[in-house]
């Protein structure tokens, strides 16, 4: 293993690599100081870094255009399929069906588990945000009738739904990780399920039983009212509710498993069809529209404008997710990622930490996790090739970048002040609640994922 001085000796810190430097400035600068829009500061990044980099003016922008269009043909539909789907649960009130459950189990202690097991289920088809507004009602129900700051049910739901979205696919962050480093999406399940549910447990129940032991969950016991003692009108059972939402889950892993186990079987070609994502993601909107759709004409008006509004935020991530593609295809034509690989090995990092690190200081510094993902990605997919890893160990990359992209979030975080609103804390109390469980949350992430990939070599 060579040193940094013989590193810059042998010229690893290239014009392309300087490039590369400056243009990272250059986003955080736009992101961060003057607000820029996420789209707009990653594609004018991709632009600015190729030409100081070399490239000619046409060969900058076919490098942007190749590399946009090659990752929105696989990423936006599903994208676009996941949110319609999940305003079909969201609006079908699943979410209901599921926390009638976890209000059944006995002790207080076993509920702070199932709120998070709650969480991460519902996570994967409905956004972090939409979700944790469904089901705080239920959060004040849970902790009025137990004398319990809301907190004490809310921080391991929150645990769960940040998880949940960061590792799991049919979500949109693994999703566009592994596409981008050329991940299984059937292994990144099974790997981020694993490291999941051992992530929810250490920053969920655990974290926060110890906290309320130590007197630190911050928050007033709400009172039982005539309205929270009510249980939400639903007409979906528990059974018919998860297997909705695991059903796109099931069809890739089972496509996953006779792929790699069942090669020769004359039906798995037709598993391969039925386990793609863009065939999951369409048969689990068709299948919940079928079950738990509109049954009136009114009620079609309904989930037609509820599927019309969770297309909007979309949008934003579709772009950003295509303007990542560009900068990581930037990076691979001007050479800087062949560099930048030189340089993470001459100062004796890891890959897996290398992945880490990069997804976690883009979320530090910008906020969004899902630029932090995506730029990270790009990033690592330039400095990588695929073929020298095994395909569970592109999957632990892809957890390890979506485990720096969900740490410590704060000020700069949307979900920071989403957690402070609903929870009616203040800034310091937030930082010391939510802000360190997903720190907590991002680390253990990361222990698990340094653990594993030698393991799948």
């Amino acid at each position: 293993m060579i040193g940094l001085s013989a590193i810059i000796g042998h010229g690893a810190l290239s014009q392309a690599v300087l490039a590369t430097v400056f243009g990272i400035g250059i986003l955080l600068l736009l992101i961060v100081r003057f607000k820029s829009n996420a789209f707009i500061s990653l594609l004018a990044v991709a632009i600015i870094t190729g030409l100081i980099a070399g490239l000619a003016p046409d060969a900058a922008f076919n490098s942007v255009k190749n590399g946009m269009g090659g990752t929105l043909g696989f990423i936006a539909p599903i994208i676009g399929l996941g949110a319609i789907f999940g305003a079909i649960l969201e609006r079908s009130n699943v979410l209901g069906a599921l926390s009638e459950k976890v209000i059944k189990v006995k002790s207080e202690r076993s509920k702070t588990m199932a709120t998070g097991v709650m969480g991460l289920v519902a996570a994967t088809p409905v956004f972090f945000d939409v979700a944790l507004i469904v089901l705080m009602p239920l959060i004040n129900k849970m902790a009025a009738a137990a004398k319990k700051v809301p907190l004490f049910f809310g921080l391991p739901l929150c645990a769960g739904l940040a998880i949940g979205h960061a590792f799991i696919p049919p979500t949109p962050g693994p999703i566009l990780i592994a596409n981008e480093i050329g991940a299984s999406i059937g292994n990144v399940i099974l790997i981020g399920a694993f490291v999941s549910f051992i992530t929810l447990i250490i920053s969920g129940p655990i974290f926060t039983n110890w906290l309320d032991r130590q007197g630190r969950l911050p928050g007033i016991v709400p009172k039982m009212t005539d309205h929270n003692a009510k249980s939400s009108p639903h007409t979906v059972s528990f059974a018919l509710a998860l297997g909705l939402i695991l059903l796109p889950i099931v069809l890739i892993l089972v496509a996953n498993v006779t792929k790699e186990f069942f090669p020769g079987n004359r039906l798995t070609p037709s598993f391969q069809v039925v386990g793609h994502p863009f065939a999951a993601l369409i048969l689990a909107c068709l299948v919940s529209w079928i079950c738990v759709g509109p049954k009136t004409e009114s009620d079609r008006k309904t989930f037609s404008n509820a599927i019309a509004r969770s297309l909007e935020p979309t949008a934003l991530i579709i772009l950003v997710t295509g303007a990542g593609g560009a900068f990581k295809q930037v990076l691979t034509d001007t050479g800087a990622g062949n560099d930048l690989s030189t340089l993470v090995q001459g100062l004796g990092l890891s890959i897996v930490l290398t992945a880490f690190l990069l997804a976690l200081l883009f979320r530090l510094l910008q906020g969004s996790a899902t630029v932090a993902m995506v730029t990270a990605a790009g990033l690592l997919a330039a400095m990588i090739n695929p073929g020298d890893f095994t395909s569970w160990q592109l999957a632990t990359l892809t957890i390890a970048i979506a485990a720096g992209a969900s740490g410590f979030s704060h000020v700069n975080d949307s979900g920071f002040w989403l957690v402070n609103r609903l929870f009616d804390l203040t800034e310091k109390e937030t930082l010391q609640t939510w802000t360190l469980m997903t720190g907590i949350l991002s680390v253990t992430a990361l222990i698990l994922c340094l653990i594993i990939f030698p393991l799948a070599g």
